[in-house]
């Protein structure tokens, strides 16, 4: 059977998910992971792609991120992938595959999962037990939300922007958010929505979704409740 082609729309947030092949470590080093950030700044500005929120883990990524055209989110992801692979394997003297298949993506709906998204990005982390708080954890977006440091990486959505009038509040209410962190529910839907690429919302939002494409975007009828317990940290 084919596989389920990825679900990518223009104009929609999508959360995507990139890991190492067999779990293995995808960054050896800082060097490492300041590289990818920069290819990722480079092939956003090239692709027309607006990144909210990221975190690099040990043995895999996640982005949150708005494509402005069809095929500038797999441009990105296909260019950055090639690159770093290159980089990495000569530097880590290797060879072979790095990534566990493709990327694994979908749409998020902006204005139920959109901020919980990035507060479930920000706590990757501190649900590893990598650090206690998400502002300890330096390769995130996390601390640009909350003032600490400018990463020009970023776009941040206008959701954020509604947070509060000035950036002391924006500032403050965003770290409000990430204080209250996710429910396990949510996490799951989070998780699972991404590594199966069918779309998370509200019945109405898949519905519409369906509309404007001929790929299938929910595995059952729209709106079925996710249950079930919390996955582990992804």
């Amino acid at each position: 059977m084919a596989r389920l082609a990825r679900l990518t729309l223009p104009g929609h947030p999508h959360h995507i998910i990139q890991r190492g092949n067999n779990r293995q470590p995808i960054f050896a080093t800082a060097a490492d992971r300041q590289l990818m950030l920069d290819l990722l700044e480079e092939n956003a500005r090239k692709f027309n792609v607006a990144i909210h929120a990221y975190v690099l883990m040990d043995n895999h990524f996640h982005l949150l991120a708005t494509p402005q055209t069809a095929d500038g989110l797999p441009l990105m992801m296909q260019a950055v992938g090639r690159r770093y692979v290159r980089y990495f394997n000569d530097s880590q003297k290797r060879s072979g595959t790095l990534w566990e298949g493709r990327y694994k993506s979908t749409l998020i709906q902006t204005e139920r999962y959109l901020l919980a998204c990035m507060v479930y990005i920000d706590l990757n982390p501190v649900r590893a037990g990598m650090v206690a708080q998400a502002r300890e954890y330096t390769w995130s977006s996390h601390a640009h939300y909350i003032g600490l440091r400018t990463d020009k990486l970023l776009t941040p959505h206008p959701l954020v922007w509604a947070l509060g009038n000035t950036p002391f509040a924006r500032e403050a209410a965003y770290a409000e958010l990430v204080q209250a962190g996710v429910n396990a529910g949510q996490q799951q839907a989070l998780t699972d929505s991404a590594l199966r690429g069918w779309a998370l919302g509200e019945p109405e939002f898949v519905k519409n979704l369906q509309n404007m494409t001929t790929r299938r975007v929910s595995k059952s009828v729209a709106g079925r409740p996710i249950s079930g317990k919390s996955s582990r940290s992804e």
